[in-house]
C-alpha cells in the first residue's frame, strides 16, 4: 500500500510539472529563508557561551546623567580603580579583570606595520575561557614586557606559532621596546564578544597611563561574583561604595562647571552581545536584536505563504483527481486512506523541497553573510538540538501544507466525481483574504524598499558643506610635530597633482564655552591656516587664521553657523567666547558655513577652530587631482617613507569613509528588497493557484459566453477583475502603514526625503501590474481553449 501511495505521488508530480515546480520552488525558498534565519539566531544566542563562568560574569557600566536628572548617554567603560576597590568591599565579588586597548606600530624585518592590542590582567585566562596554545595562563601577563600572541598574529609576525621568547619591538615615545612573546592562544572564536590579536599587561598600561580615579574612564570592567551572590545586592553595595569613595572627585569637578551625574549598572556578559547598546563599545560585536525579528517575520512570512500557496493548488488541481478519488472510494478506499495518501504527497513535496532548500541556502549564504556582517557555516545546523528541530519542522510543514486539502479532497462525494457533477463551492473568504495579505505585504516592502532607496541616494548625494572629492585623510601619528607636518606639507606641493594640504586633529573633541549667560556645548578641533580652503568650506563673516596675526593661535577662534545661532549673534566677529575649566578667553574672528563632520543621521552641532598646537591624533587632509591617482599615491607614500621610514603609511579617502557610515542602511535596503521580490515571487504563486481554481470553476461559463460571441478580451477581463481588486484593497490596507513605518524609520535620521504621494502610487501601479500579468496569463490560457472542449468537460 504504501509502496502503491509512493508511486501515484510520483506519477502526480510528473503530470503536473508546472504545479509540481511552482509548489517545491516556494516551498524551498520558504525553506531556505528559515535554514539562514536559523543560523542567524543560533549564532546570536551562542555569543560568549564558551566560557566556563559565563553565569557569574558581569561588567560594570555607567549611566551619565544630566543636571536635570535626564539620561545623557551610556558608557561601559570606568576608570582603573573601580574593579580593585569593589573586590576589597564588597564580599560577593570573588575576582576582577579589566581590559582595554590600543594601536601601536610594531617593527618587522620588512618593516613595520600598526597593530590594535589588548591590554589585560594576569588573571584574564582564569576568569575568561580563551585556552592557550603554549605558554602557562597564569603567568603570561606578568611581566611588563611581556606579550600574549593569537595563533593567527604568530603567523602574521613569524610564521609559525613556536614562538615563545621570541620578541616583537613596539613603538613607544619615538623608541622601539623590546616585547617578549610569554604565550600563544588559540584564535578568538567567532561568536566571541571579546576579540584580541594581542595582548599586553595591563600593568604596562597603568605605568604609562596612571591609574586613574573615580572621573577617570576608559577601561572595561569585568567582575567575577559568587555564585551564591545575588547581582541586585551586589549592584547595591557598589552603588553604596562609589557614592562615597567619588564624593570628593565629583565636587571638585563641580567647582569647575561639571554638572552631570552618574549610576553604576551590571551588565551580564551573556547580554553583551545582544543588550543595550552603547556608542563606543569595541568589546561587544553588537547585534541589536531587532534584525532578529524582522528577519525572522520575513522568513516566517514567506514559509506561511508558501504552505497556503501549496493548499491553493493542490485544490485547484483537485477536478482533475475528482475520478481517481471517486473510483478509490467506489472500489472500497476509506477516508483515512485517501488522507494519508494526500498527506504523503505532500511529504514527498516537502522533502524534496528540503533537499532543494539545502541548495538553496549555501548558495544564498555568502550573500547572507555579507548583508549580515557574519560568518556562517550550514555545518552549525548539525547540533543535535538543531537536527531535531528541523526534523520537527520538516513534519510540521508537512502538515500544514497538506492537512487541509487532505480534508477537502478526501470528501467528495464519490457519485458526484464520477458523473462529473462536482462543484467547489463558497466564496473562498480564506483564500481571498490571504491574497490580499500576501499583496499587502509585497506592496508594503515595494514602499519600503523605494523610499530605503530613496533615502539612501540621498545621503549618499546629499551637499555636505564641503567638496569631499579626491581628498585623502593621512594618518601622521608617527610625528605630530608641527615641523614634520610642514615639511611633509612642502614637499607634497611639489608635485602638480597635490593640489592643497592642511593640517587638523583626526577627532572631534567637546568641550563646553560660556557665551555671556549661556553655555554651549560643541565639537572641538585643532587646525591650520589652509583647512577651509582644502575642504573648499566657504567663510561667510570675517577673515580665516593668517600667519599675519602671530596671536591667532592663542586669542582666535573660528565658529560655524550653528555656534553664532545658538549664542544669539547676528554679528559674532569680535565676540568672545570662554572656554572649559580654564576660563580661556578667545576673540571670534571668523564664521564658517555649516557642513557634515558626522553622518547625516546626526545633526550640525556647534563647532569651534583653533590654531593651537597639535595632539598626537594629527591627520593632513590632501586635495589631489583626479588622473592618474595610483602615481599620486605612490609619490605621497615614498615621501612619507623618507620623512618616517620606521612608521607604516596609511590613507583613506574622504568620499569613501563618508559612504562607509551607511554600510547598515544599504545593506537593509538589499535585505528589503530580497523579502520584496521574494513576497511578490510567492504572492504571485497563490493567485496563480487562485486564478486555476476560479477558471476551472468557471469551465463551462466560459465555453458558453465564447459560443454566445464573447472576444478573448471581455474573457481575460472578466476573470482578472475580481483578483485586481483584491489587490487593489491589500494596497489601500498596506499604504497607510507603509505610510506610519516609512515615516518612523525616517526619524532616525537628521535629514532626509519627503514622503512624496507618487511613491505610493508607484508601488500600487507595479503590485497591480504584476497581479495583471499573473492573472492574465492564466485567464488568456482559459480564454484561448476551444469552447467545444470546455463544455465536454460538464
Amino acid at each position: 500500500m504504501i509502496r502503491n501511495y509512493f508511486t501515484v505521488a510520483i506519477r502526480n508530480l510528473q503530470r503536473n510539472k508546472v504545479v509540481s515546480f511552482i509548489n517545491i520552488a516556494g516551498l524551498s525558498i520558504g525553506l531556505a529563508c528559515c535554514m539562514l534565519i536559523l543560523l542567524y539566531v543560533k549564532d546570536d544566542w551562542s555569543f560568549d557561551r564558551f566560557h566556563q563562568h559565563r553565569n557569574e560574569l558581569y561588567r560594570i557600566t555607567m549611566q551619565v546623567l544630566n543636571s536635570n536628572g535626564t539620561l545623557r548617554a551610556n558608557t561601559p567603560s570606568t576608570g582603573s580603580n573601580y574593579g580593585p576597590a569593589f573586590k576589597q568591599a564588597i564580599p560577593g565579588i570573588s575576582d576582577y579583570t579589566r581590559i582595554t586597548s590600543g594601536d601601536y606600530v610594531i617593527k618587522k624585518a620588512d618593516g613595520v606595520l600598526d597593530q590594535h592590542v589588548i591590554f589585560a590582567d594576569p588573571n584574564f585566562f582564569s576568569i575568561f575561557s580563551f585556552p592557550l596554545l603554549h605558554g602557562d595562563p597564569k603567568t603570561a601577563l606578568s611581566d611588563l614586557h611581556g606579550i600574549v600572541l593569537t595563533d593567527q598574529a604568530a603567523k602574521k609576525y613569524f610564521g609559525t606559532n613556536d614562538v615563545l621568547g621570541k620578541t616583537l619591538e613596539f613603538q613607544i615615545e619615538k623608541k622601539f621596546i623590546p616585547f617578549r612573546i610569554t604565550a600563544v592562544a588559540r584564535n578568538c572564536p567567532q561568536n566571541s564578544s571579546i576579540k584580541f590579536e594581542m595582548l599586553l599587561p595591563m600593568k604596562f598600561y597603568e605605568v604609562a597611563n596612571g591609574t586613574g580615579g573615580w572621573m577617570s574612564f576608559g577601561v572595561n570592567t569585568f567582575l567575577l561574583l559568587d555564585p551564591a551572590a545575588d547581582a541586585r545586592s551586589v549592584l547595591t553595595k557598589m552603588t553604596s561604595v562609589y557614592m562615597t569613595e567619588s564624593a570628593p572627585a565629583l565636587k571638585a569637578a563641580r567647582s569647575h562647571g561639571f554638572d552631570n551625574s552618574f549610576n553604576i549598572e551590571l551588565q551580564p556578559l551573556l547580554q553583551i552581545h545582544l543588550g543595550k547598546v552603547y556608542g563606543i563599545d569595541e568589546f561587544s560585536d553588537k547585534s541589536d536584536p531587532i534584525y532578529r525579528y524582522i528577519l525572522g517575520g520575513i522568513a516566517g512570512f514567506i514559509l506561511l505563504i508558501a504552505c497556503i500557496n501549496f493548499i491553493n493548488l493542490t485544490v485547484a488541481r483537485s477536478l482533475k483527481r475528482s475520478k481517481e478519488i471517486g473510483i478509490r472510494k467506489v472500489i472500497g478506499g476509506s477516508r483515512p486512506q485517501l488522507i494519508l495518501q494526500f498527506l504523503g504527497e505532500s511529504f514527498l513535496a516537502c522533502g524534496i523541497s528540503f533537499v532543494f532548500a539545502i541548495g538553496l541556502a549555501l548558495l544564498a549564504l555568502p550573500v547572507f553573510n555579507e548583508l549580515t556582517n557574519k560568518q556562517l557555516s550550514l555545518t552549525w545546523l548539525l547540533d543535535t538540538r538543531l537536527v531535531l528541530l528541523t526534523v520537527a519542522f520538516f513534519l510540521l510543514t508537512g502538515l500544514a501544507a497538506g492537512f487541509y486539502p487532505a480534508l477537502v479532497l478526501s470528501g467528495f462525494n464519490p457519485v458526484d466525481t464520477l458523473y462529473q457533477r462536482l462543484r467547489l463551492t463558497g466564496r473562498n473568504y480564506l483564500a481571498k483574504g490571504l491574497v490580499v495579505l500576501q499583496f499587502a505585504l509585497a506592496a508594503l516592502f515595494i514602499i519600503g524598499t523605494l523610499f530605503i532607496s530613496q533615502q539612501f541616494y540621498y545621503l549618499t548625494h546629499k551637499d555636505l558643506g564641503y567638496n569631499d572629492n579626491d581628498l585623502l585623510a593621512v594618518s601622521v601619528q608617527a610625528d605630530s610635530s608641527l615641523q614634520f607636518t610642514r615639511v611633509f606639507r612642502n614637499e607634497l606641493l611639489v608635485n602638480p597633482a597635490i593640489r592643497a594640504v592642511a593640517r587638523h586633529n583626526d577627532n572631534h573633541r567637546r568641550g563646553h564655552a560660556a557665551v555671556v549667560d549661556k553655555q554651549i556645548e560643541f565639537s572641538y578641533e585643532h587646525i591650520d591656516e589652509n583647512y577651509f580652503s582644502t575642504l573648499q568650506i566657504p567663510l561667510i563673516k570675517g577673515r580665516n587664521f593668517s600667519p599675519d596675526f602671530p596671536t591667532d593661535s592663542i586669542h582666535s577662534v573660528v565658529i560655524n553657523e550653528t555656534f553664532a545661532r545658538q549664542a544669539g549673534w547676528k554679528d559674532p566677529i569680535g565676540k568672545t567666547v570662554e572656554l572649559g575649566a580654564n576660563h580661556q578667553l578667545m576673540t571670534v574672528i571668523g564664521v564658517i558655513r555649516d557642513f557634515n563632520y558626522s553622518p547625516l543621521t546626526m545633526k550640525i552641532d556647534p563647532q569651534l577652530f583653533s590654531l593651537e598646537p597639535p595632539g598626537p591624533d594629527l591627520e593632513l587632509d590632501i586635495r589631489v587631482a583626479s588622473g592618474n591617482r595610483p602615481a599620486t599615491l605612490a609619490f605621497i607614500g615614498s615621501e612619507f617613507k623618507k620623512l618616517a621610514p620606521f612608521y607604516p603609511f596609511s590613507y583613506t579617502f574622504l568620499k569613501d569613509n563618508n559612504l562607509h557610515a551607511y554600510d547598515t542602511q544599504e545593506k537593509w535596503k538589499q535585505i528589503v528588497t530580497f523579502a520584496a521580490i521574494f513576497t511578490v515571487f510567492i504572492s504571485c504563486i497563490g493567485l496563480f493557484g487562485l486564478a486555476t481554481l476560479a477558471t476551472e470553476r468557471r469551465t463551462r461559463e466560459i465555453g458558453i459566453r465564447k459560443v454566445l460571441g464573447a472576444s478573448v478580451t471581455n474573457l481575460v477581463r472578466l476573470l482578472s477583475l475580481n483578483f485586481l481588486l483584491l489587490v487593489g484593497l491589500a494596497n489601500l490596507i498596506a499604504i497607510p502603514v507603509a505610510w506610519w513605518a516609512v515615516n518612523k524609520w525616517l526619524q532616525n535620521f537628521a535629514y532626509r526625503i519627503t514622503l512624496h504621494w507618487w511613491v505610493f502610487a508607484f508601488a500600487v501601479l507595479i503590485t497591480l501590474l504584476i497581479a495583471w500579468l499573473t492573472v492574465g496569463f492564466r485567464a488568456l490560457q482559459a480564454a484561448i481553449t476551444n469552447p467545444v472542449n470546455n463544455l465536454r468537460t460538464e
